[in-house]
């Protein structure tokens, strides 16, 4: 951890601008114990000020940079030898960016400064968990940020994780109702996708945690099959029993197709 990490990670963008001076100081450096940057220190925290400061064109990349900033820098040509590149995709060692961390923490207004940069990738997943940005903010409930996120037209909605959850699945488990609201207005969502460990759809998910709302929501689709069976030939309902969520198996009770005698092996 550098001293520049350290004014980053704590919001001190007069102490950022200061170090920056300095010509042996290098703004992209990563620390060695998490391999992050200065701008994903920012990003995790969510200092607007200090993340704007790094996407400045001072710091830009035109190999990168598309439009017309990134024309003007390649124009100059020779100039750019001195210039001190800051790499907006920087991933951790656990694969996380700065978007990544700006997203799952729920920082509108760092995640709108990043996803403005063209060379940004929304969908670029995370080594450790496969994860991408919309699955981290789906899973911790900002909606917001899934908002922003599913605005851009390269964002993937049903991006699945190494476990092959996908971001509803990561928002009905918590009961973030808003969040899933969002995410089943879109077309193109697939609300009934199994993950490949357990087999649980995104109702099975919400049945065992006993989230009402989200079940009620997911009940409305059309799509969703209230008595689909994971590993073992677990459903929704024997989820939602295992654990006693009695409105919960109401619900399920109610919807047709539904066969409360179905085995379920543990």
């Amino acid at each position: 951890m550098t001293p520049l990490i350290w004014a980053a990670r704590y919001g001190h963008e007069g102490v950022v601008r200061l170090f920056l001076r300095e010509k042996h100081i290098h703004p992209d450096q990563q620390d060695t114990n998490y391999g992050r940057t200065a701008l994903l220190w920012a990003a995790e925290y969510g200092h607007e000020g200090v993340v704007k400061f790094f996407l400045s064109p001072e710091f830009g990349d035109p190999r990168s940079i598309g439009g017309w900033w990134g024309k003007a820098l390649r124009v100059v040509g020779g100039r750019l030898s001195s210039m001190k590149y800051v790499n907006p995709n920087s991933p951790s060692k656990h694969g996380r960016t700065p978007l990544s961390w700006a997203s799952g923490r729920g920082h509108e207004g760092t995640v709108k400064l990043l996803l403005r940069r063209e060379d940004v990738n929304p969908n670029i997943p995370d080594t450790e968990y496969g994860r991408a940005r919309l699955s981290w903010a789906a899973g911790s409930g900002c909606g917001g940020v899934v908002k922003l996120l599913l605005e851009r037209k390269d964002a993937n909605p049903d991006s699945s994780s190494k476990s092959g959850r996908t971001p509803v699945s990561w928002a009905v488990e918590n009961g973030h109702e808003g969040t899933v609201k969002l995410l089943l207005q879109r077309e193109d969502v697939s609300p009934d996708i199994p993950d490949t460990e357990n087999g649980q759809t995104p109702l099975s998910w919400a049945a065992g945690n006993g989230r009402e709302g989200v079940v009620k929501l997911l009940l409305e689709r059309r799509d969703v099959n209230p008595g689909s069976s994971g590993r073992y030939g677990r459903t929704p309902l024997s989820w939602a029993a295992e654990n006693g969520h009695k409105g919960v198996v109401k619900l399920l009770l109610e919807r047709e197709g539904i066969n409360p005698n179905a085995l379920g092996m543990p």
